[in-house]
């Protein structure tokens, strides 16, 4: 008789992962109210400085996805994220205390590479405990992370900017990553065979699961293959053309707000905290049906069509109506961020576990690439035209190309058994 798969992994394993992600995140969305709250008057920061800053984070996060990936995969998640924690809540609270714009563009490039092992970490940790049936729910909860960070630290971040100044907002905002890496190091397993919570025919039944599940994915023989195939070739094209307009979003929702009239900072907080409530729930129900069916791509490239059409309707809209604008704007936040569980499902369902985590950080490179070039070029074309306009229209047509992209490359459940008859 087959052994259930224990539930106790759920609440063992998913709440430190989303806790730990969540506190990752925490320092690359802040930025954005700090710009918007004094910081670029204070150091004297132009408005293409201002861009570059904004995006220099994800240069460093894309430098080093693929080694903290492979790490991760072939010796310790569990290592790679304590020391990751410890020096990023450092950088975090140092971004505190930087007198001038030399040294504040070290700790944004530094903050992003020590950075930049996490999420493709946490996906390998994850795809070691939760099978395929349960692998776009685990996903999404670590993701979950992403939006309810954002929804809080917005109202948050706009108080203490008020009260205390953005200095303090970095301060206090970093120093909780570093308490949380001995707390991560004491409670976290790497895989079932270490959980001591588990009973030896539960560590059993996961692991035989897991296994089992890689008898049907076609062997790739090493990284270099891998990185050569089309599927991952086509999915770090889509996550680049996603991750622009997520991170072109993400980065300057604050000023986009801020920028209406009669806008104080506390009202620009929770006013940016609403997309990621329509977030949220876009992304539990889009990872609870997608493992339900094992149909990936249709709870991915829809969210992002419907993100391409929000932007595009700002656009057309122009600056006749903000409130239109603005449920538009809490629309293309709520697509963009519903179909991250099914597609991280995706990665470590087409391709075996020997080269899983090196594709993983490709992948999530070239996202991070995209965010760079979405966070630049959206700072970038709203200081030299004066408007949002030109950047709506940027990020309209990167999500619509990603939707494209994910309707080539990923195949229905359907697809797939008519191609192997």
């Amino acid at each position: 008789m087959k052994t259930m798969l224990p539930s106790s992994r759920w609440y063992r394993i998913i709440p430190i992962a989303f806790v730990t992600y969540s506190l990752a995140y925490l320092d690359r969305a802040n930025f954005g109210f700090a710009a918007a709250g004094g910081m670029t008057e204070d150091l004297n920061i132009t408005k293409g400085m201002a861009s570059l800053l904004s995006s220099l984070f994800f240069l460093g996060y894309f430098f080093f996805q693929i080694p903290g990936a492979r790490y991760a995969a072939h010796k310790s998640a569990k290592k790679l994220i304590f020391w990751s924690l410890i020096l990023w809540g450092a950088l975090a609270a140092a971004t505190g205390m930087v007198s001038n714009t030399g040294t504040l563009i070290a700790v944004r490039f530094l903050l992003g590479v020590v950075e930049s092992a996490v999420m493709p970490a946490m996906v390998i940790l994850l795809s070691q405990w939760f099978t395929k049936a349960e692998r776009s729910r685990a996903n999404t909860f670590l993701i979950l992370g992403n939006p309810v960070t954002v929804l809080w630290m917005s109202v948050l971040s706009g108080y203490l900017i008020d009260a205390y100044g953005w200095r303090w907002m970095f301060i206090l905002q970093g120093l909780p990553g570093i308490v949380w890496a001995f707390v991560w190091w004491k409670i976290i397993d790497e895989r079932p065979k270490d959980a001591k919570w588990l009973t030896p025919a539960e560590q059993k039944a996961v692991e035989d699961e897991l296994q089992a599940e890689q008898q049907g994915i076609k062997p790739v023989k090493n990284y270099s293959e891998a990185f050569r195939s089309r599927p991952v070739i086509l999915l770090c094209c889509q996550y680049f053309l996603w991750s622009l307009g997520v991170y072109g979003f993400v980065m300057w929702l604050p000023s986009i707000i801020k920028s209406a009239p009669d806008m104080d900072i506390v009202t620009t907080g929770w006013l940016s905290a609403i997309p990621y409530v329509l977030a949220i729930a876009g992304m539990l129900a889009a990872s609870y049906f997608s493992d339900k069916t094992l149909n990936r791509p249709v709870f991915i490239w829809p969210f992002l069509l419907v993100a391409a059409l929000a932007f595009l309707g700002i656009y057309l809209n122009g600056a006749g109506n903000f409130w239109l604008s603005f449920c538009l704007l809490v629309l293309a936040g709520g697509a963009l961020y519903a179909p991250y569980g099914p597609f991280f499902a995706v990665i470590t369902e087409i391709l075996p576990r020997n080269v899983a985590g090196g594709a993983i950080g490709l992948i999530n490179s070239m996202g991070a690439l995209g965010s760079f070039v979405g966070a630049y070029l959206v700072g970038y074309l709203n200081g030299v035209t004066g408007n949002f306009d030109a950047s709506y229209v940027l990020m309209a047509v990167a999500v619509f190309l990603a939707a494209v992209l994910t309707l080539t490359v990923m195949k229905s459940p359907e697809t797939r058994r008519a191609g192997e008859a």
